[in-house]
């Protein structure tokens, strides 16, 4: 079986980026060792990470290629190290953010979570889609899970397209009733709502109620087109995916897994919106935004967001319930992955944990337990290919920031 990894250099310390750290007691090394065999897996091209503790910015630092590192690369494809402040594509990880805006938009008395979609976009309410609610598709429980009845490989590109297929679509259940992941649908859905209601590009919208009041130099939907070659180069890595599993994935997003990584890597993918899938950000801002989130949505004492929206977000909608999509359990809150005591997303003894996954393994969240939060972007789009290095990566950040106390009840 052909395993496709990228190439290591002998010494890390000549691919390793470092910026801005404080000192701690608690033995950081450890986590950096874990993102080093992480690394050694042949899994990621780049791997960047912000961790901050009670505040501090403990960890924060880069290893590998953000281009040109590739296990097949092209002809003439030059080697450009990753640094602490390359933006990565944060994929999946955009939907909390996009949840985070409609929560803002809700607080600013542009919408309410409760309102019909069809209050706001007249053409969804065909086919039982009128009983729809925002807090259906922040939940992924609206029943729209994926695109279907469509042929052309290049979807994503389409936004507008996605919103008439969607439209056009009968719920693949009563929504309300069951939960399914949905990967893409879900955040075209919730753009074109902040956009109508604000009468704003949805990159304008982001920008003034979360990236300015926050300084933050990478966090918006795509980039513009004189930026793409900065943005660090997703890699297909791993096995050849087994067939089931590869129904699953075309399921969901839509195209193959193999063609999902070509695509994120096409400037004209980087250079649009997507709202459930291409925020570009750095590890540094990533984690600045989850530990406003921590914060009850404060930040070096400027208030972004009211405590009880913050609240409001984060409860739970779902309890390890089995998702139709995934195909396995998850706690969601109202947009954003829960953790749990035992079966977590975000490592063991989590239960207070929130944030999202990023295609593959890409993560930002935070753990007011530990009162941690993290950014934690990779490029390398594995296919069980570095599951083992990053549960144990997972398991040594709870290892070095064990559970204190509990901040919210």
């Amino acid at each position: 079986m052909t395993v496709r990894r990228v190439s290591l250099p002998k010494d890390l310390s000549l691919v390793t980026s470092v910026g801005e750290e404080e000192t701690t007691s608690r033995p950081v090394s450890l986590v950096w060792d874990a993102v080093e065999a992480l690394y050694r897996s042949g899994a990621h091209p780049a791997i960047s990470i912000c961790v901050r503790h009670k505040g501090r910015v403990v960890l924060h630092r880069a290893i590998g290629h953000a281009r040109g590192n590739e296990p097949q690369p092209r002809p003439g494809e030059i080697k450009v190290l990753a640094s602490y402040d390359t933006p990565f594509c944060a994929f999946s990880i955009s939907k909390s953010i996009t949840a985070i805006l409609i929560h803002w938009l809700d607080e600013q008395n542009f919408l309410r979570l409760d309102d019909l979609v069809v209050d706001y976009l007249p053409e969804f309410g065909r086919f039982g889609k009128h009983r729809i609610t925002i807090r259906h598709i922040l939940t992924h429980r609206a029943g729209l899970p994926s695109v279907t009845g469509h042929n052309d490989p290049d979807l994503l590109l389409l936004p507008g397209r996605i919103l008439e297929l969607l439209a056009e679509s009968k719920p693949a259940w009563v929504p309300g009733r069951r939960q399914g992941y949905h990967a893409i649908t879900g955040g075209f859905i919730l753009g074109a709502i902040a956009e109508r209601v604000t009468g704003k590009d949805l990159r304008e919208v982001i920008r003034d109620a979360i990236a300015k009041p926050l300084g933050l130099r990478w966090f918006n939907y795509g980039v513009p087109r004189q930026d793409v070659d900065k943005v660090a180069e997703s890699a297909l890595t791993g096995i050849a995916m087994p067939p089931g599993a590869a129904h699953l994935v075309k399921r969901a997003l839509g195209v193959s897994f193999e063609r999902a990584v070509s695509l994120s890597n096409d400037p004209r993918f980087l250079a649009t919106v997507v709202p459930s899938g291409n925020v570009v950000t750095t590890a540094g801002d990533l984690g600045t935004f989850f530990e406003m989130l921590l914060r009850d949505g404060q930040f070096e004492g400027k208030r972004i967001l009211d405590p009880k929206t913050v609240h409001r977000a984060l409860a739970e909608s779902a309890y390890l319930e089995a998702d139709l999509t995934l195909i396995f359990p998850v706690r969601y809150g109202l947009g954003l992955m829960l953790g749990a005591k035992h079966l977590s997303l975000f490592g063991p003894d989590t239960p207070h944990a929130f944030g999202h996954y990023g295609f593959v393994n890409s993560m930002g969240w935070a753990d007011p337990d530990r009162e941690l939060s993290v950014g934690f972007l990779t490029s390398g789009k594995p296919i069980a290919l570095g599951l083992r290095e990053h549960f144990f990566f997972l398991k040594a950040m709870a290892q070095v920031f064990p559970r204190e106390h509990r901040k919210r009840g």
